[in-house]
């Protein structure tokens, strides 16, 4: 015997729409649609979403950009096919419920009493005895102890081989929320899909198709943006993001699509009162919390209040969430300095956000743009020594002389020393043609671990580099100049060949005149290579690099350590009189002989050979600024929110209802016997087969029928 309800009918209809219904509504094909589901969103997670097409590209080449775009994986969660399977799955799971719903909810009202004794044989848990009442009355009373144990009883009166009503059936059942957990599960499902239709982008993309309404593309100010391009405020759902700054307040909100952005028009404006955050000793943000005030455009009302991570505030319907936060326009002022000869120094204000030209005569080239990127009040960098931190002018292996110092701000490999290295400007150059550099100089000298202060001018080719710094090393009065100077000196020829003069008359003390002439000869040569570089197939040799390709193409391999070491010392020697000569043209007290200098020089030495590698004809140097910070909050109608809630619910509900509860149903079939007693025979039904429901039955058949042993057969 079977304890299912029968089957509904079929519905009517082609066989065409029969079959595409019976494909939609099984089982197999809702969890295809969760498959992909569960894929799709693994790729969602893994693959950062709506970011800029050209970080896709800088990631993961052409092609698989073009790809990833193509097929919306930038935008997983609101991609059309993504939305268009979310609704096959609210079909196929609610054509199954309309399909079984109806059958369970029959089986949970009928208690099924028209089985017969035949069958009742035929279970697995079964149990007889014999009682000393009538048929009736047994009936009765162990009806009673089951509704009072929880069970819900009906009473069945049939005829027997004795006459007609003596036979009576007893058919009880507990546990029918089971059947209800498949119900609420099943309605879960659609209930957040739903809601996640409700939320996405399914009523923007429809407003888009039907309402006319098209991505803006452009720039410029928001007030501009044509109202094609603007959502109303009484769009029913949303999700978008609000850059507020200090001081200002917002009423649009930024729609992020995959071929542009969408304005969102708030029923309100928003205020930023004032910006907090506090940092871990990492650097890593803590706290970030803002204090707003929301005008309400209709009524004019204020309500301040405060926004934090996971602590959003609500207003009409509309969550704000504090998402990050940004630079509000931070004024900086700047010093144009530069490594070459006949570019003076010049001041520069701006706007982090905005954009100066710089005139050709200015930098000594052709004309390019400065664009304020960033200000950084706060850098926390790890200066700990490690192993290679000490700096060997002898060795001239390029690779070792390039790498090892344009290369990261932090060389640690060792222990973690984290502290504040003070502000920071981070700008672009762009040329004519569009192409820009992004560079970040520090505003402060930064101590790397070596005991010698340094500024670091950092620069990467595209945002998917890390940034490679040159190392300024810091003069006795504690800034760049003395750099300068001595970079200065080394281009005038006549300065640089003064300073031989001095380091061969000091190196020889006029005792061995005979080598004088040899001596000034290769040191003007090793200076002059040193600075003006030398020429190899066509590709410019500077530095410590052209030292070097002048060793391997002029020494025998056996001797070239040797020579190495010999030209750097002579290189280091005159050098050092070419700072002194720098020093008293600028009417500067010489550098004395110590450990001090001899750092400075050590690393002014690299810093020279690495300066002309430096990509432009000016730095800047961040002299001032003034900090205006930004909030960005993430505001959001979110209607479908109650409705994955709800179905969280349902979806708890159905889990324990399937897992916990278990479906019983008992039947005892009383017959008259002799001597005024009857005979019963009594069977249970469970829907999981445990060996809790073996001691349930044995405990049941004991008290109800006095049976000792009944579990898996006869007890009679």
């Amino acid at each position: 015997m079977s304890d299912a309800a029968p089957e509904i009918p079929a519905s009517r209809g082609s066989p065409r729409g029969r079959s595409l219904t019976e494909l939609l509504a099984s089982m197999r094909f809702a969890i295809s649609l969760l498959t992909v589901i569960c894929i799709a969103s693994v790729i969602g997670t893994v693959l950062k979403q709506h970011e800029p097409a050209v970080n896709y590209v800088n990631q993961f080449g052409p092609f698989w950009a073009d790809l990833f775009l193509a097929l919306k994986l930038n935008a997983v969660y609101s991609a059309w096919w993504f939305l268009l399977i979310l609704a096959f799955l609210v079909v196929s799971t609610s054509l199954c419920i309309a399909r079984h719903a109806p059958k369970y909810l029959a089986d949970i009202r009928s208690y099924k009493e028209n089985i017969r004794e035949k069958s009742l044989r035929s279970f697995h848990h079964k149990a007889s005895a014999q009682l000393a009442g009538s048929p009736q009355d047994e009936a009765q009373r162990l009806g009673k102890m089951l509704v009072s144990g929880g069970w819900k009883v009906r009473l069945q009166q049939r005829d027997t081989a004795a006459g007609p009503g003596t036979g009576w059936m007893l058919a009880a059942k507990a546990g029918a929320a089971n059947k209800l957990g498949y119900i609420a599960a099943h309605s879960a499902i659609v209930l957040i899909c739903l809601g996640g239709l409700f939320d996405g982008d399914l009523i923007v993309r429809a407003q888009m198709l039907l309402g006319g309404k098209t991505p803006y593309t452009g720039g410029g100010l928001i007030s501009d943006v044509p109202q094609r391009h603007r959502l109303s405020e009484r769009n029913p759902t949303f999700r978008g993001n609000l850059l507020v700054a200090e001081g200002t307040q917002s009423s649009t909100a930024i729609l992020s699509q995959s071929d542009g952005v969408l304005l969102q028009e708030l029923p309100f404006a928003i205020e930023l009162k004032k910006f907090i955050v506090d940092y871990y000793s990492t650097g890593m943000p803590k706290l970030f919390a803002s204090e707003i005030v929301i005008h309400d455009k209709q009524t004019g009302e204020k309500k301040e209040t405060r926004v934090e991570v996971n602590h959003p505030a609500s207003y009409k319907g509309v969550e704000i969430y504090q998402s990050s936060f940004d630079d509000g326009g931070s004024k900086v002022q700047l010093q144009a300095r530069s490594f070459h000869t006949g570019i003076k120094p010049f001041m520069v204000e701006g706007e982090i956000g905005g954009s100066l030209k710089l005139p050709a005569e200015d930098i000594g080239g052709s004309p390019a743009t400065l664009e304020f990127a960033a200000l950084r009040v706060l850098n926390v960098e790890n200066l700990s020594g490690g192993e290679g931190s000490e700096v060997d002018v002898r060795k001239v292996d390029l690779r070792h002389s390039i790498e090892s110092r344009l290369g990261a701000g932090n060389k640690s490999t060792t222990k973690r020393d984290l502290r504040n290295v003070g502000p920071s400007i981070i700008y672009k150059l762009r040329d004519a043609s569009g192409q820009a550099r992004e560079f970040v100089n520090y505003m402060l000298p930064v101590d790397t671990g070596d005991g010698l202060p340094v500024y670091l001018l950092g620069v990467r080719q595209t945002p998917a580099e890390p940034f490679r710094y040159l190392r300024i090393p810091v003069d006795t009065e504690g800034s760049m100049d003395g750099f300068l100077r001595l970079r200065a000196a080394l281009d005038d020829p006549a300065v640089r060949e003064a300073a031989v003069k001095r380091y061969t008359r000091m190196a020889l003390d006029d005792k061995r005149p005979e080598l004088a002439a040899q001596l000034q000869q290769s040191a003007l040569r090793a200076l002059t290579l040193f600075a003006e570089g030398s020429t190899r197939e066509g590709q410019k040799l500077v530095g410590l690099q052209a030292i070097s390709d002048f060793i391997e193409a002029n020494v025998p391999e056996a001797e070239r350590n040797r020579a190495g070491e010999v030209l750097v010392r002579i290189l280091n020697g005159v050098l050092f009189e070419l700072a002194q000569i720098s020093r008293e043209n600028a009417g500067l007290a010489a550098m004395p002989p110590d450990a001090a200098t001899q750092a400075f020089m050590t690393q002014s030495v690299l810093s020279l050979s690495d300066v002309q590698l430096y990509p432009a004809p000016v730095f800047f140097e961040l002299k001032n600024f003034e900090q205006v910070q930004a909030s960005v909050f993430q505001v959001a109608r979110a209607p479908g929110k109650n409705i994955v809630y709800l179905g969280c619910l349902f979806l708890i509900i159905g889990v324990f209802a399937m897992l916990y509860v278990r479906e019983r149903r008992i039947w005892i079939w009383f017959t008259p016997a002799g001597n005024q007693g009857s005979d019963a025979l009594m069977a249970l039904s469970t829907n999981r087969k445990t060996m809790d429901g073996d001691r349930e039955f044995e405990k049941l058949s004991g008290k109800l029928l006095g049976t000792t042993n009944s579990s898996g057969g006869n007890a009679a």
